[in-house]
């Protein structure tokens, strides 16, 4: 079984290309359905800063034929100027543990990439397109992921988004004390950074999403006040700080709608943080005057001010990622010659059973404990006799020795 990743992340290509490749949560199923079905196990990770496709095949998939398999998810032509990362192998493996550890984040060390890790493996449950080696594989990431947030300090200096959410604000606002804030949708990022600001002591928190009741639910938790979708565009002039968070496929809040507000709050500034990919908000609203525009990737650019700080974090963290890596390739490669295993130990005991018989019908005179002590007599030198071609094979043994061993003992292929 071979492990093999393609995608694209924020290291790799702008916001621009990524939203085109993004899949909303009700979205990935359908697109892991949507693969072929002798293709083998399945799951894609999809967050605002990364869409990668993990499979599980019988044969190594090079780049061009693994993309493909994306794009057949996707559903639709690869734009022009899309580069796919691809592992293959070990280093599929480690870049998902390095993934799930944070170390691969925009936010080095941030924690939110555990349950989206987690949401992949169960939506690829979902669409029955997992199978035992992916859900070992994605078992051990979170694994991974655990031990490096307990064992180093990677969160401790990793800078969340929500905390750069603040800060910006900040930069541009100064005291965030009675100033107003639209949430905008219910994603998981946007909460985290509305919640953040509340804590920081921003005097209104507003909150709108297309389904009034989920509005209503985000706003008791964050103790704000909801607000119909209706009426977007009116409390856009109300708010000093918007966090737009939206599983929307397209933009929902246009430059025209900006430029409408800006024109009815006598000249006070706008921050928009616009967490979403696909962007939430049109990026020409940037150049309406008074407007300072956020989106993932500036995020990514403030999110450099603790670096030295993680950088230190990281190399401890690939200590755990290297053992972990062993530790699936050496389950992997047992679940590989298994098979073969048993099917050695089949043969030399049929063979030792067929002497051990045959030699006791010769020796009618034994006792019952004579026969006894022949038999276990057999027994070890069946074990001491395969104990070094077994633990060759379950130490790494190669597509050769499995064959020279089916060749030797005339094991059967299947």
């Amino acid at each position: 079984m071979h492990i093999s990743v393609t995608g694209l992340s924020h290291k790799t290509a702008p916001v621009e290309l990524r939203e085109l490749f993004a899949f909303s949560a009700d979205a990935v199923v359908p697109a892991l359905q949507r693969l072929p079905k002798d293709l083998g196990g399945a799951a894609i990770i999809s967050t605002c800063n990364r869409t990668e496709l993990y499979l599980a095949t019988e044969e190594p998939l090079d780049r061009e034929a693994a993309a493909a398999a994306l794009n057949a998810a996707r559903g639709g032509e690869v734009p022009e100027g899309v580069e796919f990362y691809h592992y293959n192998g070990a280093e599929a493996v480690r870049h998902l543990f390095r993934v799930a550890s944070g170390v691969e984040s925009l936010v080095v060390g941030e924690s939110e990439i555990l349950g989206q890790v987690r949401e992949a493996f169960s939506a690829a449950t979902a669409a029955g397109s997992g199978s035992a080696v992916l859900a070992r594989l994605f078992h051990s990431a979170l694994r991974v992921g655990r031990r490096a947030r307990s064992e180093t300090e990677i969160s401790a200096h990793g800078l969340s988004v929500s905390a750069l959410a603040v800060s910006l604000s900040r930069k541009v606002l100064g005291d965030l004390r009675r100033k107003t804030v639209l949430v905008v949708g219910a994603g998981e990022a946007g909460k985290r950074s509305a919640g953040a600001l509340a804590q920081s002591g921003v005097g209104r928190l507003l909150v709108t999403t297309r389904r009034p009741g989920l509005a209503e639910e985000v706003a008791r938790e964050l103790n704000g006040v909801p607000v119909p979708f209706e009426q977007l565009a009116a409390v856009l002039a109300e708010a000093d700080v918007v966090i737009s968070s939206t599983a929307a496929p397209d933009a929902i809040i246009s430059a025209a709608d900006i430029a409408g507000a800006m024109a009815a709050r006598a000249e006070r500034p706008l921050v928009i943080v616009d967490i979403a990919v696909p962007r939430d908000i049109e990026p020409s609203a940037r150049d309406v005057a008074g407007v300072h525009l956020f989106d993932i990737d500036d995020l990514q650019a403030a999110a450099g001010a603790n670096l030295e700080a993680r950088k230190r974090e990281v190399g401890a963290v690939e200590t755990i990622v290297d053992d972990e890596v062993r530790r699936f390739q050496g389950w992997l490669s047992g679940r590989r010659v298994t098979p073969t295993i048993a099917a050695l130990r089949q043969r030399a005991e049929l063979t030792r059973r067929a002497e051990l018989d045959r030699t006791l019908a010769r020796l009618g005179h034994l006792s019952d404990d004579d026969r006894q002590r022949v038999e276990a007599m057999s027994k070890a030198l069946v074990k001491r006799l395969l104990h070094a071609p077994v633990t060759r094979l379950r130490q790494g043994g190669s597509e050769r020795h499995l064959d020279a061993v089916h060749d030797l003992f005339e094991l059967d292929d299947d």
